[in-house]
């Protein structure tokens, strides 16, 4: 494995963690943290359209991009919701990144920039 590969593994470990342990420091309800980890995955729905459409729009819910502004929105608005929102989003790409479930390349589900999924 590249070791550009693995320093984005181990930054995906860390955007976990650190996501959780503020989750927590907020008081927020872990058992909401828990039980809606898994609905960014949502996004993969549309490779029920076809590859293109579906890594565009699987990397819309798995970049940073969008949790960052949701969570930058919720805490200048005070918005404990949208902050708690942003900060399961992040958990969840982080968790992604740590296992290797990379951005889509077009091409292929599989086909990731942290390289490939599954055997080769």
């Amino acid at each position: 494995m590249k070791q550009s590969i693995i320093f984005q593994r181990l930054e995906g470990l860390a955007l976990f963690f650190v996501s959780i342990l503020v989750y927590n420091n907020m008081n927020f309800n872990i058992v909401v943290f828990i039980a809606t980890l898994l609905f960014v995955d949502i996004f993969m729905l549309g490779y029920l359209i076809n590859n293109k459409f579906g890594a565009y729009f699987y990397n819309i819910g798995h970049s940073l991009i969008t949790p960052l502004v949701i969570g930058t929105i919720g805490y200048y608005t005070d918005s404990r919701l949208l902050f708690a929102i942003s900060l399961i989003w992040l958990a969840h790409i982080g968790m992604d990144r740590m296992f290797g479930y990379g951005l889509k390349a077009t091409s292929d589900f599989k086909h990731t920039h942290l390289g490939q999924i599954g055997k080769k």
